[in-house]
């Protein structure tokens, strides 16, 4: 594996995308939107997460994050947000969704009968501000370029909301640098 896609220092702020098995869409409901959204939540409160950025997509997510053990963060993100993912489905009769997450479930996975994630997160360490910049940007233009929205402010589930100081932003972000 390239080093540009682990996390390779235990500080910095990195651009992580999770992404759902299969591209299975997830989030078009709001439900599972908040199951994500009250997550990142508790690991910015409990777990020493710093979160910068971030979008929720029908199928993925994209964050601007650091925190001191970030992979062990992201995982229990993941471990979480899965089983609450499942429940919500279980609860919901979304039977279509858990049939895609056990179908598409890696074999050597025993533990669960359901896999939500994909394995990994495609971390890149973002070095200076030229590409934090970048990467902030894209992660806010993410719905307009799929033409969701028009804006980036428009879409619900991001956080440029924060960044434009527009609307009632859904979490609060973490200030770069402090």
């Amino acid at each position: 594996m390239r080093s540009r896609y682990r996390v390779v220092e235990s500080s910095g702020v990195y651009f992580l995308t999770a992404t759902v098995v299969e591209w299975v869409p997830v989030f078009i409901a709001d439900d599972a939107c908040c199951i994500v959204t009250a997550a990142l939540d508790f690991c910015r409160l409990h777990k020493g997460l710093r979160l910068y950025a971030y979008v929720i997509m029908e199928n993925h997510i994209h964050l601007v994050a650091e925190a001191p053990d970030l992979i062990r963060v992201v995982q229990a993100f993941k471990r979480h947000t899965a089983r609450e993912l499942v429940q919500w489905a279980e609860n919901t009769g979304k039977n279509w969704m858990l049939n895609q997450f056990g179908f598409f479930k890696k074999r050597y996975k025993r533990t669960s009968r359901h896999q939500v994630w994909q394995e990994g997160v495609h971390p890149q360490i973002l070095q200076d501000d030229n590409v934090l910049r970048q990467k902030i940007e894209y992660i806010h233009n993410n719905p307009v370029r799929r033409g969701y929205v028009d804006t980036p402010e428009h879409w619900r589930y991001s956080s440029a909301r924060n960044f434009m100081r527009v609307g009632r932003p859904l979490m609060a972000l973490d200030e770069l640098g402090s």
